[in-house]
């Protein structure tokens, strides 16, 4: 009997745009001939299954059912592609583990502490993984912008530090533009990093592990002409994506144990990106870790799934059968 699994998609954030393309994806990648698939759109307003027919039937939030016609249908498993919040930070992991139901994604500790990017990277930190000199600020508090420019040093980068998709992003080159920065990422969350400006290659890495199997995906290289690699050049094609990237094998293999080992030092669970940049190419600096990565198949992860020359269609089933079994 065919197992029933939701794609959750949606949130509450402006990433929702995002998080929809990687429901279809990730719709387009499960084999349904083994899974009866349905999508899940989670908003503010209402939970609700989308059917075939392009209509709508709400979700009992009690246990994540749904009628199709007359029929209760019960999900048994959930494959989360939200991209922040409630599907990013925990909130979503700590429903389902309360009314249990397996899910792909990282815990409720694991995806919270991944979410908030300050505290994850000077967690990190600890265990010897390089990272960029960052402050964090909190909404409400006050901010000495000189202390800031005398601690980080300009250009530095100001983002939301609860947020992702590069909402809310700024590249600031002079001390005039910091406050509004400030303020730009201040509307996506209740939370601002800003960090140093390191120049070098920008790549990042997938990974997943399951029983009995390990596997850290070929990294990709990140070749943009904008500032930076911001929503355009991620989402409507302004930036160059190289996979393999084009960095030599030691440096790779260092990336790639780098990301295991984090994977493990973290608890990690599913498939997780983690993105870098190569100071003075050789030195990888941890830029953030993404455990709901984009699944569109123009994304990293697929891209870095056929570099490998491994079929998508299976990677899903090793994440779904690993929290069934």
């Amino acid at each position: 009997m065919k197992k029933n699994i939701a794609i959750i998609a949606g949130g509450y954030s402006s990433e929702i745009v995002v998080s929809l393309k990687s429901a279809e994806g990730i719709y387009s990648f499960i084999d349904q001939e083994r899974y009866n698939l349905y999508i899940g759109i989670l908003t503010q307003n209402e939970w609700v299954i989308r059917l075939e027919n392009n209509q709508t039937t709400p979700v009992d939030k009690n246990d994540f059912s749904f009628f199709v016609g007359e029929e209760k249908i019960k999900i048994d498993f959930a494959y989360i592609t939200i991209h922040g919040t409630p599907g990013e930070n925990g909130l979503l992991q700590g429903y389902f583990e309360m009314i249990g139901i397996p899910y792909s994604s990282c815990g409720v500790l694991v995806s919270s502490l991944t979410f908030n990017k300050f505290v994850c990277n000077q967690y990190l930190k600890g265990f010897g993984v390089t990272i960029s000199p960052s402050v964090r600020l909190l909404k409400g508090e006050p901010v000495n912008e000189e202390e800031i420019i005398h601690q980080l040093n300009l250009p530095v980068f100001v983002k939301p530090n609860d947020g992702g998709s590069s909402f809310g992003v700024t590249k600031v080159t002079e001390k005039e533009k910091l406050g509004p920065a400030i303020e730009k990422a201040f509307t996506e969350g209740n939370e601002v990093i800003i960090e140093s400006l390191i120049s070098g290659t920008e790549v990042t890495c997938g990974c997943y592990k399951v029983k009995g199997k390990e596997v850290v995906f070929p990294l990709t290289e990140v070749v943009t002409e904008n500032e930076f690699f911001d929503f355009d050049a991620k989402y409507n094609g302004q930036s160059d994506e190289i996979t393999p990237a084009r960095i030599p094998a030691g440096l790779t293999q260092q990336i790639q144990e780098t990301t295991s080992r984090i994977y493990d030092i973290l608890g990690a669970k599913g498939i997780i990106r983690i993105d870098y940049i190569i100071r003075d190419n050789v030195q990888p600096v941890l830029l953030e870790i993404n455990t709901t990565p984009g699944m569109t198949p123009a994304s990293f992860i697929p891209q870095q799934v056929r570099a490998a020359g491994m079929d998508i269609k299976q990677v899903m089933t090793d994440i779904i059968e690993n929290e069934l079994n």
